[in-house]
C-alpha cells in the first residue's frame, strides 16, 4: 500500500470550503471525500439491496470489532482489543466502572481540573449509582503523580486537557499508578489521530476515545473503548446490552458476557456512522503518525511565533514543550469569544472555551504552513483593529 505524504497528498482527500481556514479539527474534522460513496454504497447496496441480510452478508454484525482493530493501529493497542460504538461519555463509563470494579477495596477517583467535563459528570453519576462510599477526588494537572498513593483506585483522566491541550505523561504515569495498585482509564479523545499513543507499550488497563475529532468520522460518530487483553476476561460489563451476551441470539433472559472485548458491545451498532468512520480510516492506513505529529509540531510552533510577534496581548496557554503538548494552540484573552466570531467571519474557523480561550487546531492531513501564516495575518487584523469590539460579535451563540 502507497503511503500518502501528510498534507501534500492528503489534503486533496478533504472538502473544504473555499475561501476557509479550518483550525477546528480537534472539535469536528473535516469531511474526507470518500464519505459520501461509502455511506451511499451502505444506504443503497447493502441496506437497499440485502435489507436485514446484510447483518450478514455485509458484515455489519461484526464491525464494532473489525473497526475497532483498524483504530487499534493508532493506538498503539492489540489486536482484538479494541470496540466500537456508542458514544465517548458511554464508554468511560464502562471502562470507569470496570476499574473500580477490579478495586473494590479503594473508594478514590484520582482525576484533575482538566479533565473533560462529561468524564466528571459520567464518574459523579456512576458513583452515585453503586453507593459504595467513592469518591471523585480532583486536582491541578500538574499535581496528579503526587497525588497518586496506595487510597487511590482509579487514575482517571484526559491525556491533552481539551482547554490547554497539556499533554499528561501517560507512560510515566501509568507505571507509577501500577506501583501503587491503582488501575489507570486514559480518555483519548485529543490523541488519537493527533499523536502517537502505545496503550500496550505503557502498560494501560483502559482507555476510550472518539472519532469524529482528528479521526474525521463525521457529527456523532461513534467512540471507541480498549480493554487490555490480560484484563478483557474478567472486565465486568456495568452496561449488560444485548450485544454484549456470550449468545444473544439464544434469546437467554439472563445475562452472561461474552468472552474478551466483545462483552463491552452494548447495543445495535451504528452502521452508517461506522461506514464514515471507514471511508477516513481508508485515509489513515496510509498515514504515518509519526509524520502527522513531527508535522503538527512545527506547524504549532509557527503559529505560536507568529501570533506573540504580532498579537502580545494574547497569552498563551500551551505548553511551548514539545513532549507536553498536544495537537492545538491554545491563547487566553478576555474577549476571545467575541475575537473568534471576528475570524469565523473573515474565514478563519476555531473554537472558543470558557472563560476565556481561543483554541486552534492544528490537522496537518489538511492544514499547511500557508494556511497558519494566512490565519495569523487575520488574527492580528482582527486584534490590532479592535474589530473583535463589534456589536455582531458579541451575540453568544448556542454552540461556542
Amino acid at each position: 500500500m502507497t503511503k500518502l505524504r501528510v498534507y501534500d497528498d492528503t489534503r486533496a482527500l478533504f472538502q473544504l470550503p473555499d475561501g476557509v481556514i479550518y483550525l477546528d479539527g480537534n472539535s469536528l474534522g473535516a469531511l474526507p471525500l470518500g464519505v459520501a460513496e461509502r455511506v451511499n454504497r451502505v444506504i443503497m447496496a447493502e441496506w437497499g439491496n440485502e435489507l436485514i441480510r446484510a447483518w450478514n452478508t455485509a458484515g455489519w454484525y461484526v464491525q464494532p470489532r473489525h473497526v475497532g482493530d483498524r483504530i487499534a493501529r493508532l493506538i498503539g493497542a492489540e489486536a482484538g482489543s479494541v470496540m466500537v460504538g456508542d458514544t465517548l461519555s458511554l464508554k468511560v463509563y464502562q471502562a470507569l466502572a470496570a476499574a473500580l470494579d477490579m478495586n473494590v477495596s479503594r473508594k478514590i477517583v484520582l482525576s484533575d481540573t482538566g479533565n473533560f467535563p462529561t468524564d466528571l459528570y459520567m464518574a459523579e453519576g456512576l458513583i452515585a449509582t453503586l453507593g459504595r462510599g467513592h469518591q471523585l477526588r480532583l486536582v491541578a494537572p500538574e499535581e496528579i503523580e503526587a497525588s497518586l498513593s496506595e487510597e487511590v483506585a482509579v487514575l482517571y483522566i484526559t491525556e491533552v486537557d481539551y482547554r490547554t491541550g497539556r499533554r499528561h505523561d501517560m507512560a510515566k504515569l501509568t507505571a507509577k499508578a501500577h506501583a501503587l495498585g491503582v488501575v489507570t482509564v486514559w480518555d483519548l479523545a485529543h490523541s488519537a489521530g493527533a499523536l502517537p499513543v502505545d496503550l500496550a507499550g505503557c502498560r494501560a488497563d483502559f482507555a476510550a476515545g472518539c472519532t469524529y475529532k482528528y479521526l474525521n468520522a463525521g457529527p456523532g460518530a461513534p467512540a471507541f473503548l480498549y480493554v487490555a487483553p490480560h484484563h478483557s476476561d474478567r472486565a465486568r460489563a456495568a452496561l449488560s446490552g444485548w450485544m454484549g451476551h456470550a449468545k444473544p441470539f439464544a434469546f437467554d433472559l439472563g445475562y452472561a458476557p461474552a468472552g474478551g472485548i466483545e462483552r463491552m458491545r452494548v447495543g445495535t451498532p451504528p452502521v452508517l456512522a461506522m461506514a464514515a468512520l471507514e471511508a477516513s480510516l481508508d485515509i489513515w492506513d496510509r498515514v504515518d503518525i509519526a509524520e502527522v505529529r513531527a508535522r503538527s509540531l512545527v506547524l504549532g510552533d509557527l503559529l505560536i511565533a507568529e501570533i506573540e510577534r504580532r498579537c502580545p496581548q494574547l497569552k498563551l496557554v500551551t505548553p511551548r514543550a514539545h513532549e507536553r503538548r498536544g495537537s492545538q494552540v491554545s491563547f487566553a484573552f478576555e474577549g476571545g469569544y467575541a475575537v473568534m466570531q471576528a475570524l469565523i467571519a473573515r474565514g478563519v474557523i476555531g473554537d472558543f472555551r470558557a472563560p476565556d480561550i481561543m483554541r486552534f487546531g492544528i490537522t496537518p492531513l489538511y492544514v499547511g504552513e500557508a494556511e497558519v501564516l494566512k490565519a495569523a495575518d487575520l488574527i492580528e487584523e482582527v486584534i490590532a483593529g479592535e474589530v473583535w469590539r463589534q456589536s455582531e460579535y458579541q451575540v453568544v451563540n448556542a454552540v461556542t
